[in-house]
């Protein structure tokens, strides 16, 4: 196994946490037989398939190193790749994101993948090239802070950036994949869109829902306003507004931006009251 030659090669000590996210293939027989030969093999089997984000969240919950390296099954990821990462989390960052530069997937997947890691990092402000890169390094306490559900698993370095953890990038290579078929589609680039809106959300307003909702409803009161004033206007000067549609479209507005703002302030009282989650992340006390 080149994954184990690595560690050894390298002196680590490690554990080796597999997670069988519900596969229909000869995983689970193959693990058993190098847990024989391994204490350090840990396996994680899921009943049904539950996604990346999942798998990654049980498997942090086991951990208990220093450093944590994840990597895909697919085998494209390089385990030689691993002590370049523990190397640059030994330079002080907290989340060190593997960047595929050269990439051995169709372009049916890497173009769509492009467009994606260029909107996040204009969205964020997060200079990486390779959000969805699965070769990550992570300190302990990254791992036990940031909660991942869902398919956030893509944005993990942007949740621990809200944390205050630091990040960095450095290349990887790439291979092509060898075993199994990619699941990668529209809907997923789809649900990566509305995945990045959530975790926008949730970075930045989850403690102040009406700074969101407020500026929203803002911008549809003084537009309704604007349009229902110049149709008032108008109407002093003999014009007849009763039947046209820009006067409804304004009511409409108005109607938006006082439910924005109710939104908003019903947001701020629950958060108010079950905010019982710090939000905070404690390096040190000294």
């Amino acid at each position: 196994m080149l994954l184990k030659s690595v560690l050894e090669e390298n002196k680590f000590s490690y554990e080796l946490i597999f997670v069988d996210d519900g596969s229909s293939d000869n995983s689970i027989p193959i693990l058993l037989e190098a847990k024989k030969s391994d204490p350090n093999i840990k396996i994680i089997k899921f009943r049904r398939n539950h996604g990346k984000s999942a798998a990654l969240s049980a498997g942090f919950q086991k951990a208990v190193g220093k450093y944590l390296i994840t990597m895909d099954a697919d085998l494209q990821d390089n385990p030689n790749e691993i002590p370049s990462l523990i190397a640059k989390l030994e330079e002080g960052y907290d989340l060190v994101s593997g960047w595929k530069k050269e990439r051995y997937d169709p372009i049916s997947k890497t173009i769509p993948s492009k467009f994606f890691n260029f909107i996040t990092r204009k969205i964020t402000g997060i200079e990486l090239h390779d959000f969805n890169c699965g070769l990550k390094g992570y300190r302990l306490e990254v791992v036990k802070e940031v909660k991942v559900y869902g398919e956030l698993h893509r944005f993990i370095p942007v949740l621990a950036k809200e944390k205050g953890f630091r990040i960095s990038e450095i290349p990887v290579k790439h291979q092509a994949r060898k075993h199994g078929v990619s699941k990668f589609g529209f809907n997923r680039f789809l649900n990566g869109f509305f995945d990045l809106l959530t975790v926008v959300f949730i970075t930045s307003y989850t403690q102040r829902p009406l700074h969101l909702f407020g500026i929203l409803g803002t911008i549809c009161l003084f537009l309704g306003g604007a349009i229902e004033l110049y149709l008032a206007i108008g109407w002093v000067f003999g014009q007849w507004i009763g039947n046209r549609p820009i006067f409804f479209v304004g009511i409409l507005l108005l109607i938006s931006g006082l439910q924005l703002f109710s939104i908003g302030l019903v947001s701020e009282m629950i958060t108010s009251k079950s905010n019982t989650e710090s939000r905070f992340s404690i390096e040190e006390e000294l």
